[in-house]
């Protein structure tokens, strides 16, 4: 879901550009504000003529949040658009349908993600998983399904780091011993989820910290 809003952010840029490059660039498209705009204006006419009292109204009365600066960016980004292009009024719509499009997806992936999360908060390790530094419910739902949930499936916590691709494999062969080297075979998702959670341990938590920087 979170690819394909991103597929359609990218279409809606697309469209917005060939008839409004100007606004294109001063929007951030991954906000709601701008993406609830574009439902409603998608021309520099359309925004000159509506002015900048009632379109902060319209902006307020849809819950817009700081509605009078996105007013004045997009105004000021108006008065800097005088022509029209072949095309237009259909590309508008086009504009108009891919902002609902891109404001369902955020809607769709929110519900997603609450119900992510409260399924995993209902796993009987959730409390043991999210006790370690660095580890929040987004980390805790990729580990349980990195991991399939079932702690008693590795036995030991070095069959775990095995499988994640943390500990070290040995290389060993005839007299040679202690030859240690990355592995090559492991689970990626769980590798991730152990790097990422040590990134932000070293950062939240002392005693991690002063044991990397030892």
């Amino acid at each position: 879901m979170v690819a394909d809003r991103t597929r359609t952010v990218n279409r809606l840029r697309a469209q917005l550009t060939g008839i409004f490059p100007v606004l294109e660039r001063a929007l951030d498209l991954t906000n709601t504000g701008p993406l609830v705009l574009l439902t409603g204006y998608q021309t520099p006419a359309a925004l000159r003529r509506t002015g900048r009292k009632r379109l902060e109204t319209w902006l307020r009365n849809r819950k817009v949040l700081r509605a009078d600066r996105l007013a004045e960016t997009v105004l000021e980004a108006a008065g800097r658009r005088h022509i029209s292009v072949p095309g237009e009024e259909f590309t508008a719509q086009m504009v108009h349908t891919l902002a609902r499009e891109v404001m369902a997806l955020n809607q769709q992936v929110a519900d997603l993600d609450k119900a992510i999360e409260a399924g995993v908060r209902e796993h009987r390790d959730f409390e043991v998983i999210t006790s370690r530094p660095g580890l929040g419910v987004i980390l805790d739902a990729e580990f349980l399904a990195a991991t399939s949930g079932d702690m008693s499936f590795f036995g030991t916590a070095d069959r775990l780091a095995g499988f994640g691709g943390v500990a070290p494999v040995p290389r060993d062969s005839g007299k040679i011993s202690g030859n240690l080297r990355r592995p090559r075979r492991y689970n990626r998702r769980l590798q991730r989820v152990f790097y990422i959670s040590a990134l932000f341990s070293i950062r939240h938590c002392d005693d991690f910290r002063r044991f990397y920087e030892r």
